[in-house]
């Protein structure tokens, strides 16, 4: 249960924010410009893919963790790896993903500069989001929106082929970044499952 408090509230925040923009916006027609091109990046990180089962996923985290690269996160719910030379500041980043058949369609981390005080602004959220930025377009490329949000400040949004990467701020400590395949969407919403209802709460003002 404490998995699914932890990792779920972050997906429905990144839906909320993208649901703030308006129909026709910039975003929805990048969403079905990409959708449309019919064209798969499953590439997450670290060896990590969408659609990559359960299993696979547990076993590859248990050799990454033998390697010394990984280690289990606050209370063993999630995979916890450690930033040095990633962005500015040393950082921690924590991730588990969300499964549909088995198989990973979203990806939900957070991250957090080690250190932080609250008069440090150097370490706060909104920087520590925008240095994520910066290191995900050297990694995923560029073409990342701004969209403003009333109560979570400003998120960014990209969308390639089937991978939407959103990335906001949860709090003055933590960010967020959360890989979702949308090719997974109509399955989603047409499954009776948690999941399911989930997924249709955070797409439903997308059509």
């Amino acid at each position: 249960m404490k998995t699914r408090i932890l990792w779920v509230m972050p997906v429905l925040i990144a839906g909320l924010i993208i649901n703030g923009c308006s129909p026709g916006s910039k975003y929805e027609r990048m969403l079905k410009h990409e959708l449309a091109s019919e064209v798969r990046y499953d590439t997450l990180f670290m060896g990590i893919y969408f659609g990559m089962p359960k299993k696979d996923f547990y076993t590859h985290c248990w050799n990454l963790n033998r390697e010394g690269l990984i280690k289990q996160g606050s209370a063993n719910t999630t995979v916890e790896n450690e930033l040095k030379d990633e962005l500015k500041y040393p950082a921690t980043m924590d991730f588990y993903p969300e499964f549909f058949q088995d198989k990973i369609y979203e990806m939900p981390v957070r991250f957090l500069y080690k250190g932080w005080t609250p008069w440090n602004k150097k370490l706060s959220s909104d920087n520590l989001a925008a240095n994520v930025l910066e290191w995900y377009e050297k990694i995923y490329g560029d073409g990342f929106i701004e969209v403003k949000h009333p109560k979570r400040g400003i998120a960014y949004v990209k969308v390639n082929g089937n991978r939407r990467i959103t990335i906001f701020m949860e709090d003055e400590l933590h960010a967020w970044a959360v890989f979702t395949d949308m090719s997974v969407k109509k399955e989603l919403n047409d499954s009776t499952s948690k999941a399911g209802i989930i997924h249709e709460e955070i797409t439903k003002d997308l059509e």
